[in-house]
């Protein structure tokens, strides 16, 4: 199986260049990708979308990404998705609230992009296999 095959990702960025980068970079590796500018818009869109992953920044407009990520794990229909915050603001205060509002990853931009991109089919797997097994 092809590492993205029918798997969608959602991201929730408000910054078009990135959002540019994140599309091509994630698109090359076979996984659909849609795109979110506001925090406020993000819930409806993943239970609309049905996201398989969903990448959020902090800095949003409408709600900031550290919300987003709690209301997510919150709600028991969505709360088996996994989620990254993917942020320029590197401080342990960010990362220790991300763990808190539930994120499975916290990763900064400034880490080389095939870094936090390798990432991305193990946490794919680990939840395929978690799905299975309930």
């Amino acid at each position: 199986m092809k590492a993205g095959q029918s798997k969608r990702i959602l991201t929730i960025e408000d910054d078009p260049a990135f959002i540019k980068l994140l599309q091509v970079r994630l698109e090359a590796l076979g996984y659909e990708v849609f795109v979110v500018t506001d925090g406020l818009k993000a819930l409806n869109s993943v239970r609309k979308i049905k996201p398989d992953l969903i990448i959020t920044d902090l800095l949003l407009p409408g709600m900031d990404g550290h919300k987003v990520c709690r209301m997510i794990k919150f709600d028991k229909t969505l709360a088996h998705i996994p989620v990254i915050i993917l942020t320029s603001r590197d401080l342990d205060k960010e990362a220790n609230l991300a763990k808190q509002c539930g994120a499975d990853l916290f990763i900064s931009k400034t880490n080389p992009i095939d870094v936090w991109l390798s990432r991305i089919p193990k946490m794919l797997e680990r939840t395929a296999k978690k799905n299975k097994s309930t």
